[in-house]
């Protein structure tokens, strides 16, 4: 049998891919759950911060600075092991989700902040000349035309949440980079494994990253003016 990367055969290879297919899967729902928590928080907190309500913007200051100051791994790390001293245990994937949401609502909340500031005063001007609300306004000029800006910027930083989602190896979760870590451990075939493992990042983060080009090139084609 031919000896491909450090011993590594090819039946090997085909050996692992069902486990690393499942570790790939559950990355992929872990991004998607965070975010779907964490791109509403980010609306949420993005609108708090710029509110009149000194309270509220002061408490989504506080999360959103929490969320961005804090490495994730700590956050993963503390959802995980700190909250069952708080006799709130959670099982390993919510509390992913929960960190990385938390995470994830509190950079997008400053890109999506950034996109809505970047909507020119006088639309703003001709909500109020309009005779429209603060929701309405917000609903049909501020929010369709500031999103658009940062879309982009968000499907970037999806990207990122993915690669993120390798941190939970450290919680037990059975995601990508743990399957590598367990056959490599099994076998001591850590780089091949590994490597293999990075193929499947690379199989969704460069397409990915082509689609944030084209996506914000065509956003730049459709500027707010």
């Amino acid at each position: 049998m031919e000896t491909l990367l450090q011993g590594a055969t090819w039946d090997d290879f085909v050996s692992w891919l069902p486990s690393l297919w499942a570790g790939f899967c559950i990355s992929i729902e872990l991004t998607i759950a965070s975010l779907l928590v964490g791109l509403p928080l980010g609306l949420f907190w993005a609108l708090g911060v710029q509110s009149k309500i000194a309270p509220l913007r002061a408490f989504c200051l506080v999360l959103v600075e929490i969320g961005r100051g804090t490495p994730a791994l700590v956050l993963i790390q503390f959802i995980y092991f700190g909250l069952p001293s708080l006799h709130l245990p959670l099982p390993s994937f919510l509390s992913a989700v929960v960190a990385l949401g938390w995470c994830t609502g509190a950079y997008t909340s400053e890109i999506i902040r950034a996109g809505l500031e970047s909507v020119p005063g006088g639309h703003k001007e001709a909500v109020s000349a309009l005779g429209l609300s603060t929701m309405d306004g917000l609903r049909y000029v501020i929010l369709p035309q500031g999103l658009r800006v940062a879309v982009p910027a968000l499907l970037g930083f999806s990207i990122l949440i993915f690669q993120g989602t390798s941190l939970c190896f450290t919680i037990a979760l059975p995601e990508l980079t743990s399957r590598a870590y367990e056959i490599g451990t099994n076998t001591f075939f850590f780089f091949p494994a590994l490597a293999t493992a990075g193929l499947f990042y690379v199989a969704i983060c460069v397409p990915g990253s082509f689609l944030v080009s084209y996506v914000e090139h065509r956003a730049g084609a459709y500027s707010v003016r």
